[in-house]
Parts: C-alpha cells; sequence; structure tokens
C-alpha cells in the first residue's frame, strides 16, 4: 500500500512540471486564490516554460489550445467549468497531450466524477503528478463531449436555465427550472443503437451518457464509465408538468431506471432521428436545433491528469 508513494516521488514527480505547461483559463471564473495564485504556484513547482492564455468565453479556448500545442506544450491546464472542459477536449481529442483540470466554473461535473477536487493546490498537485488516464469522449455531430449529451426537453431546459439559481441550488434548480419551462412536448423519435432499432415512439428527451452525474449534479447513469468504450443511452417519455416533477425526482434521488418514463440503454454508435428539429446540448452548453443526430463513444480519445486510485 505504501510502496508505490515510496518510489515515485524522489524521480518521477519533479520531472513532469520541468516540461511546457500551458495554462488555459476562463477569466471570469473564480477558483481559490485565482490566477495569481496559479501562476506562483506553477513557478514554485519549477515549470520550465509557462504558455498563458486568458479567454473570456469558453467558445474562444479551442484557439488557444491550438496555438499552445502549435508551440510545443507538453501538458495543458484548463481553468474552468464543464463548457470549457467541453470546448477544451473537443480541440485535444486523439493527441497525446494530458489535460489537468482546475474546476473553477458553477459546474464541475466531469472533474466530480473523476474525483479532482474543489480545491487549487491539491487540483494542481493532480495536474502536475497526478495518473495519467486516457479516458473515452462522446461525440455528437462531429463534436466530443466528456460528460453528456441530449436533445428535447434537456436541451430547452438548459438553454432556459437562470445560471445564478443552479449556482446556488445545483440539482434542486434544475428540477425547478424544468418544471417552471415544461411545455410537455413529445414528438416521435426513432432511435437505432449499434445498428438494431431500440425506440420507435414519442418522446421528449433524448440523453447519452459518459460519467454517472450528468447535468444538474443529477445521478442518472448508475453503471457509467469513462473508460468502457461505451455511451449510457437514455430515453424520456414524459409529458407535461406531473410527469416531469415524478421523472425529475426520481433522477435526483438517483433511480432513474425506476421511472416508467425512462428506458435506458448502453451502446457505442446511435443515431437519432425526430419528427421535428430539437434544440441539442453537450456538457451543459446548448448548441443549435437538430432532427438528426449521429452519436458515437471514442474510446481512449483523451489523456486526463486524475487523483491515484484509494488504497
Amino acid at each position: 500500500m505504501s510502496t508505490p508513494t515510496v518510489d515515485r516521488p524522489a524521480t518521477a514527480a519533479p520531472a513532469r512540471p520541468a516540461g511546457v505547461v500551458a495554462v488555459v483559463a476562463h477569466r471570469k471564473k473564480t477558483f481559490g486564490g485565482g490566477l495569481d495564485e496559479l501562476r506562483a504556484s506553477l513557478v514554485a513547482a519549477g515549470v520550465g516554460t509557462l504558455l498563458w492564455y486568458e479567454v473570456p468565453k469558453s467558445r474562444k479556448a479551442p484557439k488557444k489550445v491550438r496555438k499552445a500545442l502549435d508551440r510545443g506544450a507538453e501538458l495543458i491546464l484548463v481553468w474552468g467549468g464543464d463548457g470549457m472542459v467541453q470546448r477544451c477536449a473537443d480541440t485535444l481529442a486523439g493527441s497525446d497531450v494530458p489535460m489537468g483540470i482546475l474546476p473553477a466554473g458553477t459546474a464541475n461535473l466531469f472533474a466530480t466524477n473523476l474525483g479532482i477536487p474543489a480545491d487549487l493546490p491539491e487540483a494542481v498537485r493532480i495536474a502536475l503528478h497526478g495518473r495519467r488516464r486516457r479516458l473515452d469522449l462522446g461525440r455528437l455531430n462531429g463534436e466530443h463531449f466528456a460528460v453528456m449529451a441530449g436533445a428535447g426537453f434537456d436541451g430547452d431546459l438548459i438553454r432556459e436555465a437562470d445560471r445564478k439559481l443552479k449556482g446556488r441550488l445545483g440539482r434542486v434548480a434544475y428540477v425547478w427550472t424544468g418544471l417552471r419551462h415544461v411545455r410537455g412536448e413529445c414528438v416521435r423519435t426513432r432511435i437505432r443503437v449499434d445498428g438494431a432499432d431500440w425506440f420507435d415512439g414519442e418522446a421528449s428527451c433524448v440523453l447519452f451518457g459518459n460519467v454517472g452525474t450528468i447535468t444538474g449534479g443529477i445521478p442518472a447513469f448508475d453503471d457509467a464509465r469513462p473508460d468502457d468504450g461505451a455511451l449510457e443511452i437514455g430515453v424520456s417519455t414524459a409529458s407535461g408538468a406531473v410527469d416531469w416533477a415524478r421523472t425529475l425526482s426520481r433522477m435526483a434521488a438517483g433511480r432513474s431506471d425506476e421511472s416508467p418514463f425512462v428506458r435506458i440503454t448502453r451502446g457505442r454508435k446511435v443515431t437519432v432521428r425526430f419528427a421535428e428539429p430539437k434544440t441539442y446540448e453537450l456538457d451543459g452548453g446548448a448548441r443549435t436545433t437538430a432532427r438528426r443526430l449521429k452519436v458515437k463513444a471514442v474510446p481512449a480519445a483523451l489523456t486526463v491528469c486524475c487523483p491515484e486510485p484509494a488504497g
């Protein structure tokens, strides 16, 4: 139990930060002592070359990640929430350059699922010296996601959710916001999983999960793991406030599979067709509308700096 920690510190840990480390930060996000503390910590850790990029919006991050890669970055530290992580992960997918997550956002679901704490010194330590894990990503209509993606009611909910309310109340805010904005709109939905028909009927929401705890901190997929080469797939037939009150309450309590309005399965390639365009989202960020979704698991797409396993 103690042998790995005795062998490593004298050699492996100090060597890691000596190379080229890039910080890609959402400057509006706060965490610990802020970006000044982060810079001081990295200098103290002995980082050889520090590349520093700040962006006002997460959608500006991919350009900075590409610039960092062009300049030889050996580690990308991402400062922000799930939206920031998603944009950077999409750019890093398929590369060998690891990502270290500094969870500075309102929602930090990917970090939480991986055991990365909301503690800046510890998050920095994990980023510099933690275990490098090859993790899966999902890909929806050409764009990667780390936590989840969805369409229908889920996309509408995220588009309408009040950020201040979400920050204060977490999953309760999602239940509340959902019930405020539910219209009971089910549309004809056809879903094929790994080449076989799985669902054909009226549905209000389709979800794809790479990890177990999804938007709003809701534990929707008990069996999801980000390293099993597959995605969890859920479809809801709830319509109207009463149905959704029951569904969201069971999801918030971690009992999604007990809802009469939810079906869940697992697969690698999914095609969804809606009778009319539906809003879709990736990792809490609303995109546009679409009538067709092409979703697939991308195994071992991203290297992420993670805590050592307990024990």
